[in-house]
């Protein structure tokens, strides 16, 4: 099996050489294309008004200086003479639940695997103020992934994975779940000034603990689940169709 692996914090996150050492338990053929900084809540944004450059640190290790979508559009297309069989992205350092996967560049490095028609799949692990381990994903992660790699799935479709911010023993198992939706008031707006007196905004999210809303990844997450959920790149409300059709007529 022949894996490539990304992500969106950068090609020296401790999350990525996490990946890698799980990745390397799973395959011996495995390349790494990240972007050479950290490009968080990136989204699927590509790059188009300046050169993108692909740099190597290592035997089949490599960066772009762009995107998480600019890493595996440009890896697909010169670092592989045929597709790879996987495209794994992460391990992100925070999680990636609910209506933040449409931010997320960790979610769109994936989703750009898929679109090549590749299954992909992303890895995040959630963190809480000065609890900044990767303990559970790195115990789990094998196991999670193992299930997937044999798996049949439909075209354009990738699956969103997320460890509890919990010790490694008290992850209560693994919950296959829907995508959930925060509250959009959570978001906080920070406003001051810079030392010439011009004012700024800066953007946050507060954590969100728990969610009312049953069977999404917010709720097992939260609940100290390892949440599975299976996306797809179709944003087509195909119930609408009809109905909108009608107007039409």
């Amino acid at each position: 099996m022949r894996i490539l692996l990304t992500n969106d914090d950068g090609i020296h996150a401790p999350g990525l050489k996490l990946l890698e050492e799980v990745a390397r338990g799973l395959s011996d053929d495995v390349t790494v294309c990240a972007p050479a900084e950290e490009q968080s809540g990136a989204g699927h944004s590509l790059t188009l008004h300046m050169p993108v450059r692909l740099q190597e640190f290592g035997q089949r290790r490599f960066a772009v200086t762009g995107t998480p979508t600019d890493a595996v559009n440009l890896a697909l297309r010169k670092l592989f003479d045929t597709p790879p069989d996987l495209v794994i992205s992460g391990i992100n350092a925070g999680e990636n639940l609910g209506d933040d996967i449409t931010y997320s560049g960790t979610i769109s490095a994936a989703m750009e695997g898929a679109l090549a028609g590749i299954p992909a799949i992303a890895l995040s692990q959630a963190m809480r103020g000065d609890q900044r381990s990767f303990a559970a994903a790195e115990t789990w992660a094998a196991d999670v992934l193992q299930p997937l790699l044999e798996m049949a799935r439909a075209k354009r479709t990738l699956i969103n994975i997320n460890f509890p911010c919990r010790p490694a023993d008290e992850v209560r198992g693994i919950r296959v779940v829907r995508q959930g939706f925060h509250d959009y008031a959570r978001g906080s707006l920070v406003e001051s000034k810079d030392p010439r007196g011009r004012p700024y905004f800066w953007f946050g999210l507060e954590d969100v603990e728990h969610t009312l809303d049953h069977g999404t990844d917010l709720e097992a997450v939260s609940e100290g689940y390892i949440s599975v959920t299976p996306l797809q790149v179709d944003l087509t409300d195909h119930s609408a169709i009809g109905a909108l059709a009608e107007r039409y007529q």
